[in-house]
């Protein structure tokens, strides 16, 4: 809806309906942060709840809570856990914004869905992360990092003895040896989470950086024998390795993981489909009782070959955890740091008169948006 009647930019919220999403895009602390800034906020009533917020709570930061239609019909933009499917897209007005991670690098019939919808589209996953200005908007490094902490959990709680080494009179149980494939942001909240929890940490990643990165949270490096020098991509992220490259790391990767007794892999390439760190020869070759922890695995794949979402029990009893949407689990702290990075990102757009503008002479406006076109006095 436009602007021409109002002095402010109306921020909408919407219930996300994926079954397994319990985050919410807008937490009350932040919508009072919006309020200094003459934004208004609207929420669809209920749509914090799953993630510890309740319509209350949203009403006492001056959050008109509504009902979805009102939400719809009234933004001027929405911002978004997951991406706006069907019904939403048809049923915004043109010109409306969206915000959020929108799969934009692979999904070019949903970004013509978007464009033919006259929606001003703005995709978080084209962030670049270099630039100083972009890290408080970027939802990546909030959300993997706390999917980092949840996949040390999660593997702690599927592993059948304890992580720290423990001395009872009964005897001394060893430390759990984990292993951490992937040193971005959520495997190095991985690795700080298990060490934290007392287990023998070692880790491995392609690019050089990660080595000092790994062994400053006392840590091990994972040396493959193989030089794999400039795995470095842009931006902070791993490139995606060439085929012989990739075989490489596969076999010293299996090879290695015979002696660990906890995999958790990580390695991410934003719009790509992982790479396989660990083959099928390699979980064989892990122990029964081991336990695997794929961030990773969604309909693209994962980084364990023939992980799906959920869990998967092997012939030689190794469990296979494929945890797509931790961030999730931790809803509530997951939610506080998504609500910042979208505010922080629509407050990029905000004119000084009031409304939304873009500038495509600003190298952020360039990255984010995707499709849809801004009228003049919007």
């Amino acid at each position: 809806m436009g602007l021409e009647n109002r002095l402010t930019v109306m921020y909408g919220i919407l219930c996300e309906h994926a079954p397994e999403e319990s985050r919410v895009a807008l937490t009350p602390d932040v919508a009072s942060r919006l309020k200094r800034l003459n934004v208004s906020c609207c929420i669809e009533s209920g749509a914090g709840l799953a993630a510890g917020f309740s319509d209350d709570d949203y009403r006492q930061a001056n959050v008109d809570v509504q009902d979805r239609e009102f939400v719809m019909s009234r933004a001027d933009a929405i911002g978004f856990v997951g991406r706006p499917e069907g019904d939403v897209i048809s049923g915004l007005a043109p010109g409306t914004w969206i915000l959020g991670m929108l799969s934009s690098f692979t999904d070019e019939q949903y970004r013509q869905k978007l464009q033919s919808a006259g929606l001003v589209s703005v995709a978080l996953e084209r962030l670049p992360r270099q630039l100083s200005s972009a890290q408080s908007m970027d939802e990546m490094t909030s959300q993997n990092s706390v999917m980092g902490y949840k996949a040390a959990l999660v593997a702690a709680n599927a592993y059948g003895s304890f992580l720290p080494m423990m001395t009872t009179a009964a005897g001394t149980i060893r430390p759990a040896k984990v292993l951490v494939l992937g040193a971005g942001i959520a495997g190095l909240q991985a690795i700080g989470t298990a060490k934290r929890l007392g287990a023998v940490v070692t880790a491995y990643d392609v690019r050089p950086a990660a080595r000092e990165e790994i062994e400053s949270l006392g840590a091990k490096f994972l040396d493959l024998g193989i030089d794999l020098s400039s795995g470095q991509g842009e931006g902070g992220y791993a490139r995606q390795l060439t085929d012989k490259e990739q075989a490489e790391q596969q076999r010293a990767v299996d090879e290695s993981a015979a002696q660990f007794d906890i995999v958790i892999t990580t390695a991410k390439v934003p719009g790509r489909k992982p790479p396989v760190l660990l083959t099928s020869n390699g979980v064989n070759g892990l122990h029964r009782g081991a336990v695997i922890v794929d961030c990773a695995a969604s309909g693209l794949g994962g980084n364990v070959e023939g992980s799906v979402p959920g869990t998967t029990l092997t012939e030689g009893g190794v469990t296979i955890l494929g945890c797509p949407n931790l961030a999730s689990e931790v809803a509530s702290t997951a939610s506080k740091l998504l609500s910042r990075n979208l505010a922080d990102t629509l407050a990029h757009f905000l004119g000084e008169n009031g409304g939304l503008h873009m500038d495509m002479s600003r190298e952020l406006d360039r990255a984010l948006i995707v499709a849809g076109q801004a009228e003049e006095d919007k």
